[in-house]
């Protein structure tokens, strides 16, 4: 009979991208796969290879009021999980962490059936701290895990940050540094938008040198309130960009571009890193333990990225920072060369070994 592997995912992008490439992994080697997840997570699930979704109770929040207010909720989710796994035969779950991915771990372990945790961050996320030592297997994005206890550092294996095939496929792909012609810029946000670039980024573009922003292909991910504004600070600077709320084919996107101006997410510094490409990152300020700057050590150690602090972002500082960055093309290759130096494009097939030796297979 056909194997059966639940992924536990929800909230944010963070968590539902390398769940989908498990997810893919996973049904190509015969697996039927189920996803758990909440309303947050359906809205990055569309393309999601599940043969079922269940949509558990789950709750967010933070701290321990957050926890508080978020225990009844699983409880009721917990429950749910665990009818609908003993209905199912379930042989494996696999969670990415975030309170969605609570019931359905925690379902699994009352069940005693098999677990995995994945941590994409160079933290252990506050969900995962807390389940890590009753799973049969923590897996990891970073060579580092922050704030986890002795023993789950000690048995955690680093897998890398699953990315999407069409990501994945980037590694493979010379990059090629503008020397002439146009230079293309991709600004992301992170799956939630970001104000501060939204707002901040058009405005130091349109202080660079004016051979420069004759140059500029700008394609960037804005918030809705902040996208004309955007877009009438790059045509008064004569700058040819595109503007949208979200870029769903950011492969093609990622593929074109010589430089990348976005946060320091998880899977923006695995996507960064296995498409080899030259980044500026601003760190989120508010990210819990201060994950995103630690995650973007991992390319910054190896001069791959920039990295400007939100205590130190202005408009000057951005435009220094890319104005530096494209004045030399022999360092953007540089930069490019450093940051598939760290990638590890196969994280997806070793997370899938994981799992399948936890469900003894």
């Amino acid at each position: 009979m056909t194997k059966l592997c639940v992924v536990a995912a929800g909230g944010t992008g963070g968590h539902m991208f390398p769940a989908e490439a498990l997810a893919r992994e996973m049904a190509a080697r015969g697996w039927r796969v189920v996803l758990a997840t909440d309303q947050r997570g359906e809205q990055y699930a569309h393309a999601f290879p599940a043969e079922e979704r269940l949509a558990l109770d789950a709750a967010t929040g933070s701290g321990v009021l957050g926890l508080l207010k978020a225990g009844p909720v699983i409880v009721s989710g917990v429950n749910q999980a665990r009818r609908l796994f003993a209905m199912l035969g379930v042989d494996v779950v696999v969670g990415f962490g975030g309170y969605p991915s609570a019931p359905a771990l925690i379902a699994a372990i009352l069940q005693k059936r098999p677990t995995v945790i994945h941590e994409q961050n160079a933290v252990l996320g506050r969900t995962n701290r807390i389940l890590a030592p009753y799973v049969g297997t923590v897996a990891s994005s970073f060579p580092t895990l922050e704030r986890a206890s002795a023993s789950v550092k000690a048995r955690a294996q680093v897998v890398g940050a699953p990315v999407r095939a069409d990501i994945r496929a980037l590694y493979d792909r010379p990059y090629v540094a503008p020397h002439e012609g146009p230079i293309r810029v991709l600004v992301t946000g992170g799956s939630q938008g970001a104000r501060i670039l939204s707002e901040t980024t058009p405005r130091a573009l349109a202080l660079l040198p004016e051979a420069t922003r004759a140059r500029l292909k700008v394609q960037q991910q804005s918030r809705p309130e902040s996208l004309e504004a955007a877009r009438q600070i790059y045509r008064e600077a004569g700058i040819d960009a595109e503007v949208a709320p979200f870029f769903r084919d950011m492969a093609s996107r990622l593929s074109a571009a010589h430089l990348v101006i976005g946060r320091a997410g998880a899977s923006t510094c695995a996507e960064l890193a296995v498409a080899a490409m030259p980044s500026i990152l601003i760190p989120l300020k508010i990210a819990t333990d201060d994950h995103q700057r630690l995650n973007a050590k991992l390319l910054t150690d190896v001069s791959a990225a920039e990295v400007i602090l939100e205590d130190n972002l202005t408009v000057d500082s951005v435009t220094d920072a890319v104005r530096t960055v494209l004045a030399d093309p022999a360092r953007l290759a540089s930069m490019s060369a450093a940051a598939r130096s760290v990638a590890i494009p196969d994280a997806a097939r070793r997370l899938a070994d994981l799992a399948e030796a936890a469900a003894g297979r």
